[in-house]
């Protein structure tokens, strides 16, 4: 098999096993979470981000990755981990915390796409070899990225769920000691 073969395989499978974890184990305790609480740690996933700078490590990827791609690769991830950690820190101020999740979120899956493009155009897989120790980021890392960028779209776009009332609630804000006295026999 040719580099470039393996490369696109590799590509390909690197999403199988993430959403068999993803739909197993991740996204069903995502949906219960509290809206704010599952962005978070999709944010902290991403927050991780910054390590996309590497891609501009010359010795780290070889001298013939094409710039094209490394330099929106890096700075693309850059600024969706640093995004992503402002999110974080603002999740106190709602007004701050879900226009950060909105951005990271549309920066991220933004720089995948146009990474996805620019490797094709400058024929990427036929290079594989040039990303040196950094070829495990497309295989492994980003099918990831990708799936919980989509999982938190999704769940930006879902309703709350109501909350429940609490048992003893008369389900009109009122505590179960407001009872009639005709409801107290």
């Amino acid at each position: 098999m040719s580099p470039a073969t393996i490369f696109n395989i590799h590509l390909v499978l690197g999403y199988v096993p993430w959403l068999l974890c993803f739909g197993a184990y991740i996204w069903p305790r995502l949906k219960l979470m509290d809206h704010v609480e599952a962005q978070r740690a999709i944010a902290t996933l991403h927050s991780f981000r910054f390590f996309g700078l590497v891609f501009l490590l010359p010795g780290v990827v070889g001298p013939n990755l094409p710039s094209g791609f490394a330099v929106f690769a890096a700075y693309g991830d850059f600024a969706t981990g640093l995004l992503a950690m402002l999110a974080l820190l603002a999740v106190r101020r709602p007004s701050i915390f879900w226009p950060l999740v909105v951005a990271f979120n549309l920066v991220g899956i933004v720089d995948l796409v146009v990474d996805y493009y620019h490797g094709t155009v400058l024929q990427l897989p036929e290079l594989a070899g040039q990303l040196g120790a950094t070829y495990a980021i497309p295989i492994i890392y980003v099918p990831l990225l990708m799936i919980t960028h989509i999982a938190a779209f999704y769940l930006l776009a879902r309703r709350q769920p109501k909350a429940m009332p609490a048992a003893g609630d008369d389900g009109a804000g009122g505590l179960n000691s407001r009872r009639s006295p005709s409801s107290a026999r």
